[in-house]
């Protein structure tokens, strides 16, 4: 592994790393800012509007990565990569408009879901309203993101993120602490954010947004509808992973509410996790797109290789942080005793988790870069097909069973993906897969 591709790893990683942390600081901008109201239905009420937004956004974070993916590889081929931002830009405008006009819909659908409260599902509902109407910009961000990751133009990101995440935070002060608008304070915010990320990563990126060359190369039918594929198998790939989350939170809920709680707590373990791969992840994006628009097939190998022992590195960190810090760490993230105990009960799973699921990180940011989408689908089913048998198996254990199935899940998905990868990679003809 050279020096210099060293480098380019690291300065692809260090601003996604950054962008990523300051991540977690918006929710808890949020919950200190509602959690001096009067009442904690408020808090209640974001709780649950912000989760809602999160399953909702998350399952069209498939924009982000078809965009690198394309971007990369239209880098890499020497290709007009302003069509890609474009194309991007246009689909995710009218998915957002599409979400606007279906949020009455949405929303029933959603508070139904997630439960609550009469009090607190109306203050959701008020919530939902409001930052929905931001759902064009956060999708459109979600575009500009994933060009410039494409584009190896990662200080985009995080501007965009430190822009937003400020501008939130102010104006969660004033709209709330000031004005007193409460629940919908923080809804303006958070919408308004968007907007204004938005217009700094169009600000940022006006280079890729003047007309193509060619005006027409932006219609090119098989173009758009090899987006819409790989964009459609990883939403389903995107969707496959929630239900596994979603049914691991409602499974935990059945088992008591300490349970639940404490599963909650050690599931931060795995965010922070996530949060620290994902920089490595992005940079395989943007170097495995570069070498698979050359048809490059050593600078693939030592793109693969390169960030593969990073993803190692990173994993053996995360193990030495989660056993050293884990019991300091869930005694900071909450105080109740029931809690404590139960989570301190279960983690040693958290602490396979580095061993399980880094791989599987690491080879979503390779599987993007080559925009293996349909592979990226079907691996991700047979791994949540691989937890709820271990589930089916393991019942008896109830909480334990839990966290063995969703170890299983983790470690599944990087084992079939790492079997693809090494199949592909020996195909002569391995550039034209999908």
């Amino acid at each position: 592994m050279s020096l210099s591709l060293n480098r380019r790893i690291w300065m692809l990683a260090w601003p996604l790393l950054l962008s990523n942390l300051t991540a977690p600081l918006l929710g808890l901008v949020d919950t200190a800012v509602v959690g001096h109201l009067d009442h904690p239905r408020y808090l209640a009420a974001v709780a649950l509007g912000g989760n809602f937004f999160m399953f909702l956004y998350f399952s069209f974070n498939f924009l982000r990565m078809g965009t690198t993916g394309f971007a990369s590889q239209a880098r890499g081929g020497e290709k007009d990569t302003r069509v890609v931002l474009l194309r991007g830009l246009l689909l995710s405008t009218g998915l957002g408009l599409a979400l606007i006009a279906l949020s009455p819909l949405l929303r029933e659908t959603g508070l139904w879901l997630l439960g609550g409260s009469d009090d607190v599902q109306g203050l959701a509902g008020d919530y939902i309203n409001i930052r929905i109407l931001g759902a064009p910009a956060a999708l459109a961000n979600f575009a500009l993101i994933g060009f410039a990751i494409g584009t190896h133009n990662t200080r985009v990101p995080l501007k965009m993120t430190v822009l937003m995440h400020s501008t939130n935070a102010l104006l969660d002060i004033l709209l709330v602490q000031v004005w007193h608008l409460d629940v919908r304070g923080v809804a303006i915010a958070s919408a308004t954010a968007e907007y204004v990320g938005l217009a700094g990563g169009l600000f940022w990126l006006r280079g890729a947004l003047r007309p193509p060359a060619r005006q027409e190369r932006l219609w090119q039918p098989h173009a758009i509808l090899a987006l819409m594929a790989v964009n459609r198998d990883i939403f389903l790939r995107s969707l496959a992973l929630l239900s596994c989350f979603f049914f691991f939170a409602a499974q935990g809920a059945r088992l008591g509410d300490a349970v639940l709680a404490a599963n909650a707590v050690l599931i931060t373990f795995l965010l922070l996790l996530s949060n620290l791969l994902d920089g490595f992840a992005n940079a395989a994006e943007a170097l495995v797109g570069e070498a698979h628009g050359k048809n490059d097939h050593q600078a693939l190998g030592q793109a693969i290789g390169a960030t593969g022992r990073w993803t190692v590195a990173c994993a053996a960190l995360g193990l030495l942080a989660f056993s050293l810090g884990g019991v300091p760490l869930i005694h900071l993230l909450t105080d109740l005793p029931d809690i404590r105990d139960t989570a301190i009960i279960y983690l040693p799973w958290m602490l396979l988790l580095p061993l399980t699921a880094s791989a599987g990180f690491w080879l979503d940011g390779i599987f993007v870069g080559a925009t293996w989408g349909a592979a990226m689908r079907n691996t991700m089913l047979v791994a949540v097909g691989i937890f709820f048998v271990l589930w089916a198996l393991t019942r008896g254990w109830e909480n334990h069973g839990l966290w063995l199935a969703m170890n299983g899940f983790m470690a599944g998905r990087g084992l079939l993906m790492g079997w693809v990868l090494k199949k592909r990679l020996a195909a002569p003809g391995y550039q034209r897969q999908s």
